[in-house]
């Protein structure tokens, strides 16, 4: 149940209004309530989650936001959205000194084996999509669940300064909305090979699929045009695998 509420802010050259709470269930569900071009962050989450409904902690001192974008046109358009959203999330970084991140399909963002941020988007209405984003910042969620102390990394430690995180949250909605110009502009096909010039290391990995118990097997080749997995098989052949068939995917190497 959300305990407090502010007034939307608008954000300083941005075109983007944001709204703060300080405890909610999920920010997606409330950003799914609102007009394109709204956001709103939590101080705490009670019921974070991620793809395919899994926890994610969402301690005081992290950055718990959900974005919302018009999307224009058929669905298909924009099913590649979590991709460029997770693009557009490591650009921003990128603009406070971090270095060494990379996307791991579909939507977390990690720095060697460990991860920093991950996306849920959902369409609570035909023309929109909600891109809720949790990154770890000056928050300890291994306190909370000791087993992440050896998973997951803080924006912290990565490049300590005097940045807050409401300097961190404008500085990724405005690449939000440079990549969905982007996307209006020219399609998803520049995203798609910037994100594959970043996957050039083949890496073996175990594919899990909804509703199935043994994964596959093979190296993940980057995506296709559509953004789906290409999954390289030890036979010389390939899989192609959209995110929603996807429950699991392990990076084995």
């Amino acid at each position: 149940m959300q305990t407090a509420h502010f007034p939307a802010t608008p954000l300083c050259q941005s075109g983007w209004m944001l709204e703060v709470v300080d405890e909610v269930a999920s920010t997606n569900p409330i950003a799914g309530r609102l007009a394109p071009w709204h956001a709103v962050r939590a101080n705490i989450q009670t019921d974070g989650r991620g793809r395919t409904g899994r926890h994610w902690v969402s301690d005081v001192g992290g950055l718990w936001i959900s974005a919302v974008l018009p999307c224009p046109g058929p669905r298909s358009r924009w099913k590649i959205l979590p991709l460029a959203a997770g693009h557009a999330v490591i650009g921003a970084l990128a603009e406070l000194g971090v270095t060494g991140l990379r996307l791991r399909w579909p939507n977390d963002i990690m720095i060697g084996s460990r991860k920093l941020a991950g996306l849920l988007v959902e369409r609570f209405s035909d023309d929109t999509a909600v891109v809720g984003l949790g990154l770890n910042i000056f928050n300890y969620p291994e306190a909370a669940e000791p087993a992440l102390a050896e998973q997951t990394t803080r924006l912290a430690d990565l490049v300590p300064g005097d940045y807050t995180i409401d300097d961190v949250a404008s500085l990724i909605l405005r690449s939000l909305a440079q990549t969905h110009a982007g996307i209006l502009a020219d399609g998803f096909g520049p995203v798609a090979d910037a994100l594959n010039r970043s996957w050039s290391q083949r890496r073996l990995v175990a594919v899990t699929l909804n509703g199935s118990r043994l994964p596959y097997t093979g190296h993940f080749e980057g995506i296709d045009d559509q953004g789906r997995l290409r999954l390289a098989l030890g036979c010389g052949g390939a899989r192609f695998y959209e995110p929603t068939e996807v429950s699991l995917l392990r990076e084995i190497e």
